[in-house]
């Protein structure tokens, strides 16, 4: 299994170890996609998480050198051209890019990592709607929106709030987790401890890597 960056660079929260200790770390098993256990979460970690998800202003890129803008659009290009088929509306695969660099980005995650987890848990479908309620692109259960949120699950139907709680509990697992991102996406699948979805989302995060121009 290849390593995460667990650097955070670029993110604006972090976790301490000592909130970490204090999360009451639950395991339990669950579905293929979309079916995350409610945490019992310390204060301080709900309070970094509400933090994490409230800032609603657009994506929008920054870069400190122009290399760094280079590859952006190399890579924005390459995912729009693999996209298509999912996405056709050349707008709306664009803003969803932007969006999950955005996003993945802030929260301190590989942007492949996050399109092969969408890939994985609905398809690309923004209305997806599991078996155990969780719902759109990144499969976000309801009950984050009273815990982290406005308590408004409607909102997780909308594009850049989706993939902003669904980074921001992944980034959380990453961290609970001591970077073991196996057992991170176990559970943010609600089946941590079996190997079929963080495998499934690994293999699928390869093939989202940026290829060489």
């Amino acid at each position: 299994m290849r390593a995460l960056s667990l650097s955070g660079r670029g993110a604006p929260w972090r976790w301490s170890g000592a909130l970490l200790l204090a999360a009451g770390l639950m395991g339990g098993g669950g579905a293929r996609a979309g079916n995350q256990k409610e945490e019992a979460l310390a204060d301080s970690v709900r309070l970094a998480l509400s933090h994490a998800i409230k800032d609603d202003r657009p994506p929008r890129q920054t870069f400190s050198a122009d290399k760094d803008r280079l590859h952006y659009e190399n890579w924005l290009a390459q995912m729009s051209q693999r996209l298509a088929r999912k996405l056709p509306d050349a707008q709306v695969r664009t803003e969803f890019l932007e969006a999950a660099w955005y996003e993945a980005r802030r929260a301190g995650l590989d942007p492949a990592l996050v399109l092969g987890l969408i890939q994985v848990e609905s398809a690309y479908r923004k209305y997806a709607v599991s078996m155990a309620g969780a719902r759109g692109y990144m499969q976000v259960m309801p009950f984050w929106t009273g815990v982290i949120g406005d308590s408004d699950r409607r909102k997780l139907f909308h594009m850049q709030t989706n993939l902003r709680y669904g980074c921001a509990i992944l980034r959380m697992y990453v961290d609970m987790e001591g970077g073991n991102l196996y057992l991170a996406l176990g559970r943010y699948n609600g089946s941590r401890g079996r190997p079929e979805y963080p495998n499934a989302v690994l293999t699928a995060w390869k093939r989202w890597e940026l290829t060489a121009m």
